[in-house]
């Protein structure tokens, strides 16, 4: 199924085309419900939560993107996608995309602060996503 503005994303080499399964996505999402339960659990440390939260939004995005045939090697692009793949709204691509820059920032950085209202953002746009995919047909084996 052939998504123009992602066909140009394959020709400039930021997208491969390739079929994703229903394994590879039903694994995907299940991983990423786990992590965004554990993500709402407040007794778990902010910095905890944080990743958690950004790790379900990244696996519910990639399993989005390779329902529809697509394959990134880039984190950040699977987020940029969503308009696309699931019709999600700019503001909540917006949120991914700042945590997505938080995210580096710790992961590169050593940044440790995680700041509050980002985090309840990022939780409430997660489970906006979950929603989303949870509307798509998994991809035939």
């Amino acid at each position: 199924m052939s998504i123009p503005e992602l066909d140009n994303l394959v020709k400039i080499g930021k997208l491969k085309v390739e079929l994703g399964t229903r394994a590879e996505f039903d694994g995907l999402v299940d991983s990423a419900r786990k992590r965004l339960a554990d993500a709402r659990n407040e007794s778990l440390a902010d910095q905890s939560r944080f990743d958690l939260a950004y790790n379900a939004a990244h696996g519910l995005a990639l399993a989005a993107l390779r329902q529809k045939g697509y394959r990134s090697e880039n984190r950040y692009i699977v987020f940029q996608a969503l308009i696309h793949t699931v019709g999600m709204d700019a503001p909540t691509c917006r949120v991914l995309s700042k945590a997505h820059n938080e995210r580096n920032l710790a992961e590169y950085e050593g940044r440790s602060e995680v700041d509050q209202q980002l985090l309840s953002e990022l939780i409430r746009s997660a489970t906006r996503l979950e929603t989303a995919v949870a509307k798509l047909k998994p991809p035939e084996e």
